[in-house]
C-alpha cells in the first residue's frame, strides 16, 4: 500500500474548515433562521396585500 503525502495535510485542512463552520453556525445559526422566517413573513404579507388590492380593484 502506498502512502499519500497529501492525505494528512488535506485531512487537517478539512477538519479545520469543518471546525470553523461549526463555530460559525453556533454563533450565527439562530440569526440565519430568524432572517429566513422574517423574509418568509414579509413575502407572505406582501402577497396577501397584493391579492387584497387585486380583489378590491376587481370588486369595485
Amino acid at each position: 500500500m502506498q502512502s499519500n503525502k497529501h492525505s494528512a495535510p488535506m485531512d487537517t485542512r478539512r477538519s479545520r474548515i469543518a471546525r470553523h463552520l461549526r463555530k460559525w453556525r453556533r454563533r450565527h445559526g439562530h440569526g440565519v433562521q430568524a432572517h429566513l422566517v422574517r423574509g418568509l413573513s414579509y413575502g407572505v404579507g406582501s402577497g396577501a396585500v397584493s391579492l387584497l388590492i387585486l380583489w378590491v380593484e376587481n370588486r369595485f
